[in-house]
């Protein structure tokens, strides 16, 4: 099937001189204007760059009381080894202790110390945000729980129908 177009020279002629004012248009506009949208378009992407965030070193560890001084010293190795840096606070020695206690089988061992940690907030964890999904929750608190306030009657007038459920049926079509 073919489409009939009444088209004829002069509608042509038209359609082509809409189509290069069109043209013409839009590279006047740019020419105007695209150095400033190019502008804003940078500042926009220099603004979505990632916040660079403060390095914070853990926190010393209490020093040990000093050890008499009658133990013989260790010979010094010729390897130095170097200290752990972790990401994470060291673990309370409570909630390590909970790790050891029965099996996760009876919700105690690991199953309880994964859930005694998981009541932590992150800031309480780690040292700094480690993945992008921490910088977006860091340091927010708490949740707060916002409670729903309407009444037993409001729920049940909207939740059912008002005409009752066979309402547009017909009463022959009923069966009783």
């Amino acid at each position: 099937m073919s489409r009939q177009l009444n088209i004829d020279a002069l509608r042509q002629n038209f359609w082509k001189e809409e189509y290069l004012r069109e043209k013409m248009l839009r590279c006047e506009w740019y020419r105007k204007y695209g150095s400033m949208v190019k502008a804003k378009q940078k500042a926009k992407a220099a603004a979505r760059l990632p916040l660079k965030l403060p390095t914070l070193h853990p926190k010393a560890p209490l020093s040990p009381p000093p050890a008499p001084k009658s133990a013989p010293s260790k010979v010094p190795s010729p390897v130095p080894e170097a200290p752990f840096q972790s990401e994470m606070y060291p673990v309370p020695p409570i909630t390590r202790a909970l790790l050891y206690e029965g099996i996760s089988h009876d919700f105690q061992g690991r199953y309880r110390y994964l859930n005694t940690r998981k009541l932590d907030m992150p800031e309480t964890r780690y040292l700094f945000p480690i993945t992008t999904s921490f910088t977006y929750g860091w340091q927010l608190g708490p949740p707060v729980k916002q409670e729903l306030v309407s009444c037993k009657m409001c729920r049940i007038e909207s939740f059912f129908r008002k005409n009752g459920a066979f309402a547009l049926l017909d009463p022959r079509d009923l069966a009783l």
